[in-house]
């Protein structure tokens, strides 16, 4: 059951096919990505690394970090990428409570592994590999990898993922998702995160289909490589960034198959935008951390502005009381709840946190409220933890944001909930405008006058440049509430 094996499966039986193609054209091909992960992962080896073991990695993206993933696959380790811009405190963190083997990054913050190595010095030191690397063996419910969750709201968790975890979801989607030989895959994601690692690099695998991967998230160099490729996944920003672009038109996406975004919610303005510029549906999606992906609006049917979509097959959806876990009727928003064999073991070293998170009958509870419709299509409304409570009423951010953002002129909204001396908590919007727009305050008022009850409209509206996002394009709601906590604060609220 070890991952790579079952990759391996899928490569063309010509071992000259492009595996991965460079932004300046330089192609690696699937022999070569089996020579190169052999030698790495004999490296791994030599260096004391032994089935089971941590190899933790803190590199900005590169094609030697996406082999370094596939080599530790095959040396039966487990992998656990970090985020670039962690600081070193977190850093310390993340060795101290993983303790790997080896640390992949700068060694002077790899006080928490028994050994540390660059990545450079690494990949150089795999070209002294002897000769062709055998598999570790590795059961389906063996560790393949370890994400640690944000920790906006208490300490990072590691979400322990499984060989068979990562291997499901990604057949599943590679189905679901019509992926073949024939595709080339646009990638500009991070692969210290479930999109770009999991879901882009693993689907492409199981596919023998080949990535177009760029270092970082470019416009320019999106642009330029669209015609080459076949599919592209993203986070919304990616799109309202491509939308923002005049030389993005609908002669640029004609050959394109599909869209994907996900990692963040995609506005249904932003959905309706890019259909009328491209002619394509952008097709939404449901993931986590802790379950890679859940749900997802059809390849073939409607793919509904603001849901996303449907239980993928295999994969079990059910909303649910968030306080006794009794399943909610249809249109009730409860807690989004998930059964299957992409969910995660539970928390690295965590058995309290892993028995919160699941209930009796196995089922995750994500902390994600929404609904299910009529076509059993999820709607997501928001993070329990954002869900604003003002004088004993509860409000939807994301209800909010989609009336706000359907006002002509503004780019895109985050609703928070700030401390009020008499509601307990108020409403209050952060908003991007459109580089050609003008908006204010009292017109947005004026304009959801209509179409929000009272006591669900912001009692402020700040028009701001950006909104604060980490690096998947998540907004941090977390920054906005402390950067707005004292607003009603004192005798002049």
């Amino acid at each position: 059951m070890n991952l790579y094996a079952q990759f391996r499966t899928r490569f063309p039986a010509d071992p000259d096919v492009p595996f991965l193609i460079e932004a300046d054209g330089l192609e690696l091909s699937y022999g070569a990505l089996e020579d190169r992960t052999g030698a790495l992962a004999e490296r791994l080896v030599e260096l004391g690394v032994a089935a089971g073991d941590r190899v933790a990695v803190q590199a900005d993206k590169s094609v030697p970090g996406l082999l370094l993933y596939l080599a530790t696959l095959r040396a039966g380790a487990v992998h656990l990428p970090l985020n670039p811009a962690y600081t070193a405190a977190e850093v310390r963190y993340f060795l101290e409570d993983s303790e790997p083997a080896l640390f992949v990054g700068d060694p002077e913050r790899g006080a928490g592994a028994r050994r540390s190595s660059t990545l450079q010095v690494l990949a150089e030191g795999a070209l002294q590999a002897r000769g062709s690397f055998e598999d570790v063996a590795r059961a389906p419910d063996d560790l393949a990898a370890i994400l640690y969750t944000s920790g906006t709201t208490g300490r990072s968790k590691g979400a322990m993922l499984t060989h068979a975890n990562l291997a499901s979801n990604a057949e599943t989607l590679r189905e679901a998702w019509r992926f073949t030989a024939g595709d080339r895959l646009l990638h500009a994601l991070p692969i210290f995160h479930t999109h770009g690692l999991f879901v882009a690099t693993n689907v492409t695998l199981l596919a023998g289909s080949a990535l177009l991967f760029l270092p970082a998230f470019d416009l320019d160099e999106i642009v330029r490589l669209l015609p080459r490729a076949t599919a592209m996944m993203g986070v919304p920003t990616y799109y309202t960034r491509l939308l923002s672009r005049p030389d993005f038109t609908r002669e640029l996406t004609a050959h394109m198959r599909l869209f994907v975004s996900g990692s963040a919610p995609l506005s249904a303005e932003t959905h309706r935008e890019f259909e009328a510029r491209t002619g394509h549906l952008i097709l939404e999606r449901y993931g986590m951390t802790e379950t890679n992906m859940n749900t997802s609006n059809p390849y073939d049917g409607p793919r509904v502005p603001g849901s996303v979509g449907p239980a993928l097959p295999g994969v079990e959806i059910r909303i649910a009381d968030p306080a006794t876990g009794a399943e909610l009727p249809r249109g009730e928003v409860g807690m989004i709840e998930i059964r299957g064999p992409n969910v995660c073991k539970g928390y690295w070293r965590m058995p309290d946190k892993t028995a919160e998170a699941f209930r009796e009958d196995g089922f995750f509870i994500s902390g994600d409220l929404g609904f299910a419709d009529e076509s059993d299509y999820v709607h997501i409304v928001g993070r329990e933890k954002d869900l604003v409570i003002t004088g004993g009423l509860n409000v939807y951010p994301a209800e909010v944001e989609a009336a706000i953002e359907a006002i002509p002129g503004i780019a895109e909204c985050a609703v928070i909930g700030v401390p009020h001396p008499d509601f307990g908590e108020a409403v209050v919007a952060a908003v991007v405008a459109r580089a050609d727009a003008r908006i204010d305050e009292p017109a947005i008022k004026l304009e959801l006058a209509d179409s929000l009850a009272a006591f669900k409209r912001p009692k402020r509206v700040f028009v701001v440049a950006d909104l604060p996002r980490n690096a998947m394009g998540k907004v941090r709601k977390n920054v906005l509430r402390e950067s707005f906590a004292e607003l009603f604060a004192g005798p002049a609220a």
